[in-house]
């Protein structure tokens, strides 16, 4: 599997050095001239947690929740006041765990945000089903939230056992999010779980859809070599059958795409705290994406609240970009929206899309990847699936390792990949 992406990442840049991650950080980040900035905050906490995911998480306490708060805020003020003034950012994402435990702390956690910043496309969190009703709901309006997203996974018991997830009340759930609506309502599922068809993942679609939700997110199952999960992985053939039925699908419902997994019935509905050119993340795990630069803050909550005690940034691992790096992370990441503007290259890079990978683009256009049309490669039916192909490839030979190791270890010397 590894050689996939070792050969491809050769060869997208042009070079034989590795993807190097080492423990040296900055503790000034060079943010203030990046465009498109978006922010991301991690809380780490959960009342129960689920085997099948892979991100930073811990058992849940008040007390352990609301003293992690105080040192988040402490780190957004820590980059913050190295502006002047306040930088405008696209967006803000609170994701985990389970963001809204810490509700009665986000509006202090978002006044922090905007002692330095202006946010200007909304704010969103993510949701579990238990916690949708509309006391909950209510705190995060009041708090500036615009957008909710709530990690459904299915809506049939089976698949909900599978997934050792206990069953939710829908009626509830539909009653609470009409009582007290957000610019977008978003719902997470997954599919390739063992047994699943088509006709499950559009009754799911559909019910999705009728009870309030004006978007959905349907992301893959992943085989993580770290979690719990017992769960087999689904071979290549089905999974690519299930990803073009629910595409077909949902455009045939009319439906907008506006990433690879992400459908709504209304264009203004968007949520996707990925599709951004550059963010910062605050909070344990976060990951920070800059033109010269990726870092990943430490998975430990104790190890981060010691670095933050000594006034110093929590960076655990640290990637310092060439140029043909810089550009793949880009292109990578930009065409998880289906979609690559020739434009916003340029002017991100001050090069030439076609000069830098044009024969790449004229091959993905040969093989029936992408169309091109007023300098915009649009993935097709085909293209979308080899990407999440890559995609999953990707995330086992890198993020898989890396996350594997920075579990066990707080401030890794380095990750060579």
């Amino acid at each position: 599997m590894k050689w996939v992406t070792t050969h491809t990442r050769m060869w997208l840049t042009r070079s034989f050095k590795s993807f190097l991650f080492t423990s040296d950080y900055d503790n000034q980040l060079s943010f203030v001239e990046n465009q498109d900035l978006g922010i991301y905050v991690h809380i780490p906490f959960c009342k129960k947690l689920c085997s099948f995911c892979p991100y930073c998480k811990e058992i849940y306490t008040e007390e352990k929740a609301h003293t992690y708060v105080d040192y988040l805020i402490n780190e957004i003020h820590m980059v913050g006041s190295q502006i002047k003034e306040k930088k405008q950012v696209t967006s803000l994402y609170f994701g985990g765990g389970t963001p809204a435990l810490v509700a009665d702390k986000l509006e202090e956690i978002i006044s922090a945000i905007e002692d330095h910043f202006v946010i200007t496309e909304g704010i969103g969190l993510e949701l579990h089903p238990d916690n949708v009703n509309e006391e909950t709901l209510l705190l995060l309006k009041e708090s500036g939230v615009t957008k909710i997203s709530i990690g459904i996974q299915s809506f049939q018991n089976k698949f909900l056992s599978v997934l050792g997830r206990n069953e939710f009340d829908l009626a509830k759930i539909s009653q609470a999010i009409n009582k007290v609506p957000f610019e977008t309502m978003s719902m997470d599922f997954i599919f390739a779980l063992p047994g699943q068809t088509i006709a499950d993942l559009k009754s799911d679609i559909d019910a999705a859809f009728a009870s309030g939700a004006n978007h959905i997110a349907i992301y893959p199952f992943i085989d993580f070599t770290f979690t719990d999960s017992t769960l087999q992985a689904m071979d290549k053939k089905q999974k690519r059958k299930l990803l073009d039925g629910i595409t077909l699908y949902c455009q045939e419902k009319g439906y907008v795409r506006d990433s690879i997994w992400t459908f709504s019935n209304n264009e203004s509905a968007k949520y996707s705290s990925m599709t951004r050119n550059n963010f910062l993340g605050f909070g344990c795990s976060a990951t920070t994406l800059l033109k010269d630069q990726f870092k990943i803050n430490t998975f430990s909550v104790e190890e981060y609240q010691k670095r933050i005690d000594a006034h110093e940034l929590p960076t655990s691992l640290t990637i310092r970009f060439t140029q043909r790096q810089r550009m793949i992370y880009y292109l990578f990441w930009t065409a998880y929206s289906t979609r690559v503007n020739v434009e916003d290259f340029e002017r991100f890079f001050g090069v030439s899309l076609k000069r830098m990978y044009g024969f790449e683009f004229w091959l993905a256009k040969n093989l029936g990847l992408v169309t091109e049309n007023n300098g915009v490669f649009q993935m097709t039916l085909k293209g979308a699936f080899y990407y999440h192909y890559y995609e999953n490839y990707y995330t086992l030979s890198y993020i898989d390792q890396m996350w594997g190791v920075m579990r066990k270890e707080a401030f890794p010397e380095n990750i060579k990949f």
